[in-house]
């Protein structure tokens, strides 16, 4: 019953992102946290890949994979699966897909609609992007980095995002997924495009997706 429930949201869920149909927000289904290859292994297969595959990720598999990127794993004091300096969880996980661009809410466990229209192909120089089904952007809010100079920042929260994306590395690996993280972005250009506002800044994105067959 479970498994049919997961089929019936995740085809929901395929349908609002069409166009078809948007939600302000889509709950997504609790993470499955056991499981999935042994570490040592996913090491060994971790990759990049620039193929992907048009098929959209289910649901199930796309909270899996936000909640491994930078989920809550010790809800008791709302501490995350990345690492970052100070506890300041500067970073927000903007995911763009096809028809709008959601932010990933891991204490509500939820997509949050940012806004509406395909910007896939503004999240990389690479042709390859505007045709991926998920393009995650790493956003770091400044403003949570207390009063620390601008230098400082820009470098915590580069490395912060770096946590994140290896993260989506090891859990592409483990799910056979293919992913690829990126530094070739115009980040000024996508900041405009996301109209940002002067404290966010984009430090990477990161396709995923099934590989190409």
């Amino acid at each position: 019953m479970k498994s049919l429930i997961t089929q019936i949201l995740s085809f929901m869920f395929l349908f609002q992102l069409t166009g078809c149909a948007q939600e302000k927000v889509i709950e997504l289904p609790e993470p499955q946290t056991s499981g999935g290859m042994p570490l040592m292994e996913a090491l060994s297969n971790r990759k990049t890949s620039r193929e992907f595959a048009p098929r959209e990720l289910e649901l199930q598999t796309l909270s899996n994979l936000l909640w491994a990127a930078n989920g809550i794993n010790r809800v008791e004091d709302g501490l995350r699966t990345a690492p970052s300096a100070v506890n300041w969880q500067e970073i927000d996980i903007y995911i763009s897909f096809p028809a709008g661009v959601y932010i990933y809410n891991a204490f509500e466990n939820r997509l949050e609609l940012f806004m509406k229209g395909d910007i896939r192909e503004a999240t990389g120089r690479q042709p390859f992007v505007k045709d991926v089904p998920v393009n995650l952007i790493y956003v770091a809010d400044f403003t949570r980095m207390a009063d620390r100079g601008e230098d400082v920042k820009h470098w915590y929260s580069a490395a912060d995002a770096a946590f994140i994306a290896q993260n989506v590395y090891l859990f592409s690996a483990s799910e056979g997924l293919a992913t690829v993280v990126r530094g070739a972005v115009d980040k000024l250009e996508l900041k405009e495009v996301l109209n940002l506002p002067e404290h966010k800044h984009v430090v990477l994105c990161q396709s995923v997706g099934y590989p190409a067959e």
